[in-house]
């Protein structure tokens, strides 16, 4: 990054200013979202972690990627909410940069994972007999530590390729938060190569993982279809289809943003797209794997239940726990 050829050193969001006379109802709208969130994201996080029963492959890739989505909406939201509630809309030139790194690290991480549970469900309907060996604990915690870092590196190269840029003004981008579209653009230089490059490191990402997930999605359709058991085909169907919903959830909203082509009038569609991806699909993640997964439901009313146990009787036996 050159600065000597930058006079810009902050930054104005500009995504949100359509909404400038409802301020305060839009505070307040977000605000509870943000909540729901986080009420969600850490029950889950804290159902897999004191429930012994969920202490398995699929639970702990599904504990990493709510940890995932959970730090994702710490890089946007709280500044955002900071921004609607004192009216500064400014963001740092290096603080830009962070929140841009975080921000596509943890997204290509989410990838990632999602790639990883679908291949602990392959594992687990066609290679039954060696999940054991293929999916221990170990194998879990090497594959999600990898992921993150190969997460963070794709992510410093989309960083490196935007803001070694030349800046000179304007500086307001008409977005919410650093996204890549609408920083690139302020860039005041031709930025054709940097968009080929970049659009690359976003279709190897996005489209190298949702044909990795179809693959394996082909192989367990074919394995569930041989199972004679009709209540065994179910049980198989049921493991998957959240993952499948939130697949879809999280790719589309992506590939929506990211890979199709860009004009100026597009930018204000992804302001809208983004607002989606960033609030509503960590919310609906849990959501989905809660009312769709009969072993966290049933862990989570445990949970429940020990705790109104220990407030009512100080731990003792309750005859409900």
């Amino acid at each position: 990054m050159n600065k000597r050829n930058n006079s810009v050193t902050e930054f104005i969001f500009l995504g949100l200013s359509i909404f400038e006379n409802r301020t305060s109802l839009l505070l307040q709208i977000l605000f509870l979202l943000y909540g729901t969130i986080l009420a969600f994201n850490i029950t889950i996080l804290s159902v897999i972690l004191l429930d012994q029963t969920l202490h398995s492959p699929m639970y702990f890739l599904l504990f990493a990627f709510s940890v995932s989505e959970t730090c994702t909406t710490f890089v946007t939201i709280p500044k955002l909410l900071a921004s609607l509630l004192t009216g500064n809309h400014s963001i740092s030139f290096v603080e830009c940069a962070v929140q841009m790194f975080c921000f596509f690290g943890l997204g290509a991480n989410n990838c990632f994972l999602l790639v990883a549970m679908a291949y602990d469900r392959y594992l687990a309907i066609c290679c039954p007999l060696h999940y054991q060996v293929l999916m221990n604990k170990r194998v879990c915690t090497r594959l999600a530590a990898a992921l993150c870092v190969i997460g963070f590196l794709v992510s410093l190269s989309i960083d490196a390729l935007i803001f070694r840029l030349p800046f000179c003004g304007p500086n307001g981008i008409r977005h919410f938060f650093c996204d890549l579209s609408p920083v690139l653009r302020l860039a005041c230089t031709d930025t054709h190569l940097t968009n080929i490059w970049i659009i690359l490191l976003c279709s190897i990402v996005l489209l190298g993982t949702v044909i990795l997930i179809f693959i394996s999605y082909i192989y367990i359709l074919s394995a569930i279809l041989k199972i004679n058991s009709s209540m065994g085909r179910q049980k198989a169907f049921s493991t998957c289809a959240s993952h499948i919903i939130v697949v879809i959830t999280h790719f589309g909203c992506a590939a929506f943003v990211y890979l199709r082509p860009k004009s100026a009038s597009s930018l204000d569609q992804d302001t809208l797209i983004s607002v989606v991806y960033v609030f509503l699909t960590p919310l609906l993640n849990p959501m989905i794997y809660t009312l769709r997964n009969k072993e966290v439901k049933l862990a989570i009313k445990k949970l429940l239940r020990n705790s109104f146990c220990y407030q009512k009787f100080g731990g003792r036996h309750c005859g409900l726990c």
